[in-house]
């Protein structure tokens, strides 16, 4: 009769020095698969961004060799000059007013498109084509289409009575159309997310509500609304963070007017590259980026807070 000799497997000791051995070397694996990443980050993001708030602290242009330092003054005459406060409030019309429509217009689309609609693929992927099609051969089309005269939107204007409008040469005219145009491209986008969030809210709540006699808007507003909020908070300042750094369209829209005394439609970015690239005054344009950054940052923290807010609502229910 042969006996087995089952071997301890080690001391408890033993145990946890092997295993923190193993994830030790599993950290340096991640860390050092991570290191080319992270440098090419730091190089290309980073640096740039320390670089940028170094520079707006001095009358740094890219002619004289001498660069002194001046503080804050490049801040001080930011908030002094015309152009940068109107283009920091055309951005931000241009922004909110595309939050505004871009947002809301995303949910129904994909309420409707989810309950009501067949062939649910189709539509998505024809509200899909707008984002990922590039933006400079879509505005040079928008171009065209607003046109004030040859262009289709006024021709289409006409079987209402409505008279040709100056799309891109009217300056509250040449907002509309800038806004128009980014809610058409942004709009896909949001409905997909916000599509795919809708998909993972349970039935069996819809069903709960429908006992107590909610369905419909009720269902809607009570159900709908406050288990999206998660995704709603990312996609709103998604929207609003690229809606800041618009530059494209309006370079292509208002090409021919952007130089002109009026200013058509003047955004915090086409001044940037102006006052860096055609004036030269780079600390001035770094102040001007060091603006824009500081708007993006509290977005995020606004995000960042609002979603904070939702799990330690989600926390005191449970």
């Amino acid at each position: 009769m042969s006996s087995t000799t089952i071997k301890p497997e080690g001391s408890p000791a033993k145990r946890v020095k092997r295993s923190n051995k193993l994830t030790r070397s599993a950290t340096w694996f991640c860390f050092l698969g991570l290191l080319p990443i992270l440098a090419l980050f730091t190089y290309i993001r980073l640096i740039p961004i320390v670089k940028t708030f170094y520079m707006s602290l001095f009358q740094w242009d890219m002619v004289s060799p001498k660069k002194p330092f001046i503080g804050l003054q490049n801040y001080i005459t930011l908030f002094q000059n015309e152009n940068f406060l109107i283009s920091l409030k055309n951005t931000t019309i241009i922004a909110f007013n595309v939050f505004l429509f871009s947002v809301p217009f995303a949910l129904m689309l994909a309420v409707l498109i989810l309950n009501q609609v067949r062939f649910k693929s189709w539509y998505e992927a024809i509200y899909f084509l707008p984002f990922i099609a590039p933006m400079v051969p879509v505005t040079v089309i928008w171009k065209w289409i607003l046109d004030a005269n040859n262009g289709l939107m006024n021709y289409f204007i006409s079987f209402f009575g409505i008279s040709s409008k100056a799309w891109l040469l009217d300056p509250k005219l040449a907002i509309v159309s800038v806004i128009m145009l980014t809610v058409w491209k942004t709009l896909g986008y949001n409905m997909v997310i916000f599509m795919v969030g809708l998909k993972g809210i349970s039935k069996e709540y819809y069903e709960a509500a429908a006992i107590d006699g909610a369905s419909g808007i009720k269902a809607f507003w009570h159900i709908t609304v406050p288990i999206l909020k998660p995704i709603t908070v990312f996609v709103s300042v998604i929207t609003l963070i690229h809606s800041y750094n618009v530059f494209s369209q309006i370079y292509i829209l208002a090409s021919d007017v952007q130089g002109a005394p009026g200013y058509v439609v003047r955004v915090l970015v086409y001044d940037m590259i102006e006052n860096g690239f055609r004036f030269f005054k780079m600390g001035y344009a770094s102040a001007e980026a060091v603006i824009l950054f500081l708007i993006v940052l509290a977005l995020t923290l606004i995000q960042l807070g609002l979603a904070k807010e939702r799990t330690s609502s989600k926390k005191g229910l449970s």
